[in-house]
């Protein structure tokens, strides 16, 4: 690489971890399988192989924290609440999943009841202090957490977004008796009402704060002092030292990376600065979709693993659908496929590494959409092993009468339908028509369906990265650098325009806290703010763009926003009722460095210069095409060419079906229509 600086984005994802490296212009990327037992180790691999510097810049999307909560395997927690609310995890929302049911088992809380502690204090809802806090009881409470041999502790007490008073005190006499016993302190983490989301969304911190904080400190130390972001949930970027003590926030920080990416690159591709596009990463594990129109949509109501994660997030939906994704048959004779992930270790049965039961990456290798000596642009140890696959795939279709085509085309179909059932709870379910949108399919196996769920979809264009295997982790690079703050501010929106001074004073406050955070990025930021607003009665809100600085007019007009945003969201609009505030939320941004390399000049040669040859592909299970395989690299602005065919390359393979033409922009991203049966 030289020993010129450079930014390196790195995404570990279930089965590979991804590098980009941006360099004079120029991207160059790199795989490694991943290391699940210590991701450090994989990523130390690929920056060996790329000969990075030690002046090069990290920037990381890391599943440590996801994969804590949804392993279970996070520290042992502890929670300190107000008497009589140390059952609020239990309790919940009391929501039924599986509504005809009668008896319905739930997930272990992250708390166990032993450790679910409380102290006698009480703030009221109006922030005064009804009853002080019993400070003697701190000894005892501490011997306990000492005793149970936690090593994690949430503090949560009603009402303390209103006055955090006796939250504090309760961390500091804490942390006087047991200093190396780490904190989260809803407070810092959600300072807003609602206390289930409150307290499972501080305990979630508190829950994968050590984890996630060893992790970073390990990989620190093994990058040798090379500089380390963290990209958050929200889709920017944090030092490693601040994402740490917040670890929460990376709950969703690989799935982030790869929807700016997308953005970032349709941007530039489509040549609008509000694109609308639907987001479609598929990898090994799974399948995160979501809906842009013309921004990158953020929500403050995620849910990881049946909890409530009420802090900023892109607005991302996940299904158990990837290259990875295990066939099984039912105890009712049904096909199934996925959730269930055979991973990088031992991954497909076509990898040689164990596995026996076929996946996605295995039918696709036997339809003939992926070509094993093009897989890894060849590179791999060794080759992929069709017979295995075959095999595999046969044994899944003999108790159905089914032959190995037929197999995996079912396996195929089934995978399309829960990727396509994601791709409409984000668009269709939500009020957008997905015709109007175009499909940006990335991830390793993403470009092998995009095709047919386009179809589904109604969809009739495409854009296709010119890397779209390890596009989260170019989406690194484009992410900007964010911190984000929150304040219960519960009143009618019509009080708050007649005191708008009072919260222009606590912007200003949320403000400081933000900038703070910032102080070691060296581009100066912008700040934004919204108000989560919603109609008297309802018990739901819709975040809302409050212009600054603040002044009663900009108020008035977030009020027109929430009537537009809620007719736009659920079909009606009720201009007669008063609207409430339920919190305000500030977010400054240092925007990064644009990250893509300069057009290219164009082509000379027709596309057929780029074909490798043909190859056998099965679009129904009655008998293969041969069709033209194209190399990616070759390929060249103004190359055009009809489906069907396939386009290989390192990092991906695109599978293009009849009907369907590709042209190729100056970027290298290729570009489809639709066009059924080559007409129109």
């Amino acid at each position: 690489m030289g020993s010129k600086p450079h930014l390196v984005g790195i995404d570990v994802g279930g089965t590979f971890t991804d590098f980009v490296v941006y360099q004079d212009g120029h991207l160059l990327v790199h795989k490694e399988s991943t290391t699940p037992q210590d991701q450090s180790r994989a990523i130390v691999k690929g920056l060996r192989h790329l000969n990075a510097t030690r002046a090069d810049a990290i920037l990381h999307g890391t599943t440590i924290a996801t994969n804590a909560l949804l392993e279970r395997r996070g520290a042992r927690t502890a929670l300190i609440t107000t008497k009589g609310f140390a059952d609020v995890l239990a309790i919940g929302r009391q929501n039924r999943p599986q509504l005809y049911t009668l008896t319905q088992t739930r997930a272990p809380s992250l708390v166990p009841r032993s450790l679910r502690l409380e102290i006698e204090e009480r703030i009221s809802s109006t922030g005064k202090v009804l009853i002080p806090m019993d400070e003697t009881a701190l000894d005892e409470l501490a011997a306990h957490i000492q005793l149970e041999g936690a090593e994690s502790l949430a503090i949560v007490l009603l009402f303390s977004f209103l006055n955090d008073a006796h939250e504090r005190r309760v961390s500091t006499l804490i942390r006087e008796r047991l200093p190396d016993v780490p904190q989260s302190l809803s407070v810092e983490i959600l300072p807003e009402y609602r206390e289930y989301e409150r307290t499972a969304t501080t305990v979630i911190n508190a829950y994968v704060q050590p984890l996630a904080g060893r992790y970073l400190k390990r990989l620190s130390e093994a990058l040798q002092g090379r500089p380390l972001w963290v990209m958050q949930s929200n889709g920017g970027t944090l030092a490693a030292d601040q994402a740490a003590a917040q670890a929460a926030r990376l709950v969703l920080s690989g799935p982030a990376g790869g929807v700016v990416g997308a953005f970032g690159l349709a941007q530039r591709a489509l040549k609008t600065p509000r694109p609308h596009i639907l987001t479609f990463d598929m990898g090994g594990t799974s399948t995160d979709v979501s809906l842009c129109p013309g921004r990158i949509p953020h929500t403050t109501e995620s849910t990881i693993c049946n909890l409530p994660l009420r802090l900023p997030s892109a607005e991302i939906h996940t299904v158990g659908a990837g290259g990875g994704s295990m066939a099984r048959i039912d105890t009712g004779g049904v096909l199934r496929v996925g959730p269930e992930s055979a991973g990088a270790d031992p991954g497909p049965v076509c990898y040689g590494k164990g596995g026996t039961s076929a996946t996605v990456t295995d039918a696709n290798l036997v339809l003939g959409r992926l070509v094993a000596e093009h897989f890894l642009g060849g590179q791999q140890t060794s080759p992929l092993d069709i017979a295995a696959a075959r095999a595999s795939l046969t044994a899944l279709g003999k108790p159905l009468g089914l032959s190995c085509e037929e197999a995996a085309m079912g396996v195929l179909r089934i995978a399309n339908i829960t990727m396509e059932r994601a791709l409409r709870r984000v668009s269709l379910e939500r009020g957008y028509d997905p015709r109007t949108y175009v499909l940006v399919p990335f991830g390793g196996a993403g470009p092998l369906h995009a095709c047919d769920l386009a179809e589904a979809l109604g969809v009739t264009e495409m854009l296709v990265p010119r890397y779209p295997g390890v596009l989260s982790a170019l989406g690194l690079l484009m992410a900007d650098v964010t911190s984000d703050a929150s304040q219960a501010l519960i009143a009618p929106l019509i009080d708050l325009v007649a005191d708008s001074a009072l919260v222009a004073s606590e912007a200003a406050r949320l403000e400081r806290v933000i900038l703070q955070r910032l102080q070691t990025t060296h581009v100066p930021p912008t700040v934004e703010a919204n108000l989560d607003l919603r109609y008297a009665g309802q018990s739901y809100e819709i975040t809302t763009p409050l212009k600054l600085p603040v002044t009663a007019a900009r108020l008035e007009e977030s009020s027109q926003a929430f009537h537009a945003a809620h007719e736009q969201r659920h079909g009606y609009a009720a201009l007669e009722l008063p609207v409430e505030c339920t919190a305000l939320r500030v977010r400054a941004r240092c925007a990064s460095a644009p990250m893509m390399p300069a057009s290219s000049a164009r082509a000379a040669s027709p596309a057929g210069s780029a074909q490798l040859g043909t190859v056998p592909v099965w679009f129904t299970a009655k008998a293969p095409l041969n069709v033209p395989c194209y190399d990616r690299n070759l390929l060249q602005y103004g190359h055009a060419f009809e489906g069907p065919a396939l386009v290989v390359q390192y990092d991906s393979t695109l599978v293009v079906l009849p009907g369907w033409s590709v042209h190729v922009d100056g970027w290298g991203n290729a570009h489809l229509k639709y066009r059924k049966h080559g007409t129109g």
